[in-house]
């Protein structure tokens, strides 16, 4: 006999149980919600938090517990996986927006002494504005650079992915790749 829950799962709503029974069958979301979509549907028809575990290959009711007590307060949300442990992010949202301003500036020879960005000219600038990131590394930039969908180019700057500028005889013209969304991943 299984010891009494602290924290027993709550009635599902119509709209609750379509959504996870939708997620369950889902071949196309991360597995990890697949997975805790399964568990709550298998709790809520009435299986114990072990025999849940074990029915989608898990070894522990433990974490069928926390993810019960999760979802009583947060409710869907519960399923979306959150930070996974290691070290948090140092630059917010604020910050890496700095750093895609700054990316998108076309640079002056006298001031930054450079006539396209690299990554460590970058920094550099960054580090010395006012109003700057005074310990940015060049891998935070371009991380910053890169989910914002912009490329290092041969030509030694950064643009977005996907467009290219090239010359012809009318002048100076931007080429857009259609399927540069399905190339990059």
């Amino acid at each position: 006999m299984s010891r009494r829950k602290k924290d027993p799962l709550r009635p599902l709503s119509d709209e609750e149980h379509e959504a996870l029974n939708g997620l369950s069958r889902s071949l196309i979301a991360p597995a990890a919600q697949v997975t805790r979509a399964k568990l709550l549907l298998l709790v809520a028809d009435g299986s114990d938090y072990q025999q849940a575990a074990f029915a989608v290959g898990r070894r522990s009711g433990d974490a069928v517990s926390s993810l019960v007590a999760r979802f009583n307060r947060e409710g869907l949300k519960a399923l979306a996986p959150r930070h996974g442990g290691g070290r948090r992010r140092a630059y917010d949202q604020p910050a890496r927006a700095r750093i895609l301003r700054e990316a998108q500036r076309v640079p002056s020879p006298q001031n930054d002494g450079t006539a396209s960005w690299s990554l460590s000219t970058l920094q550099k600038t960054l580090r010395r504005a006012a109003d700057g990131l005074p310990t940015v590394s060049t891998f935070t930039i371009w991380e910053a650079l890169h989910e914002a969908g912009y490329s290092y180019q041969r030509g030694r700057s950064w643009c977005p992915t996907g467009e290219a500028r090239r010359k012809r005889k009318a002048g100076v013209v931007i080429v857009v790749d259609p399927d540069a969304q399905a190339k990059k991943s």
